[in-house]
Formats: structure tokens, sequence, C-alpha cells
């Protein structure tokens, strides 16, 4: 299967890149790790084999993206208060929910945002988190429980 011009992918998945990196990182990065998952994109696509999950493979590289802004985040000095976020998904009604995902551990983090950020099936979750379909359903269940714990323990506060 030949691969369209990497123009058309952009302009395809462009959208649903971003959507997921806004919740996976948070809206005020979003911008800067979807231009880094382009870059990176844009350099191994001469040497992409397989077109049939375009989306996907975009996907992956965001992810990619998400963990290293994550990791790169742990080692920055953070800001004594953040300003609440606007954007999409329910981050618009309630960016503490968001803000909760980003605290989850790696891979629930990871799980639970592409699963409704990006919309993605559990099998597509574990594809891209490198486990298998279970494993993906059981971080997407571990990642809500602990989200909901966080929520329950900041409403009795």
């Amino acid at each position: 299967m030949r691969l369209p011009p990497f123009q058309m992918l952009l302009e395809e998945h462009g959208e649903d890149v971003l959507r997921y990196l806004r919740a996976a990182v948070g809206r005020q990065d979003a911008e800067d790790c979807w231009q880094e998952t382009m870059l990176a994109a844009l350099r191994a696509y001469p040497r992409l084999r397989d077109a049939r999950n375009l989306r996907g493979w975009l996907l992956r590289i965001a992810h990619n993206e998400a963990v290293d802004h994550h990791r790169s985040a742990r080692r920055r000095p953070a800001p004594m208060a953040e300003l609440p976020e606007r954007g999409v998904l329910q981050a618009e009604t309630d960016p503490a929910l968001w803000t909760a995902v980003r605290r989850l551990p790696e891979k629930q983090r990871a799980a639970v945002t592409l699963r409704f950020a990006g919309d993605l099936d559990y099998r597509a979750i574990g594809s891209l988190i490198d486990c298998s379909e279970a494993a993906a359903r059981q971080n997407v269940r571990a990642g809500l429980a602990a989200v909901r714990k966080e929520w329950a323990h900041a409403g009795a506060s």
C-alpha cells in the first residue's frame, strides 16, 4: 500500500493527534508536543512500510512525545499555581479531570487518555503502549479508579 503525501496525513489526522495531546499533556504544552510529534513523524515517514494504520502510528509517536514531556516535566520546577485549562473534551467544564489523569502512573495515564481522548479500543491501546488488550483494559480501569478516588478525597476536603 502506497503512502499518501505527508500533508494529507496531517490534514486527516492532525486534529486527532492534537486532541490526544491536549488531554495527555495539557492545553499549554499540547502545541509544542504536536510540533515535535509531526517533526518526528516527518523524519520517519520515508522509512514507513505499512500504511494500514497511519492514525495509530501518529498516535504512538504522540504518546512517546507525551511520555518524554512528562519525564522532562519532573525535572523542571513546578509553578505555584496553575491557571484552569480551556480546551476540548470535559476539560472545558472540569479541568480537574484531566489534571487528575495527568497525575496517574505512565501506563494508566496513557491508557485512559488514549481511550477517552483518542477514542481507541482496548486492542489499539494495548498495541500503542506495548501490552495486551486485557492489560490495556486493566490500565484504564485502574486509572479511572484512581481518578475517582482522588475526586472523592478532594470532595471530602
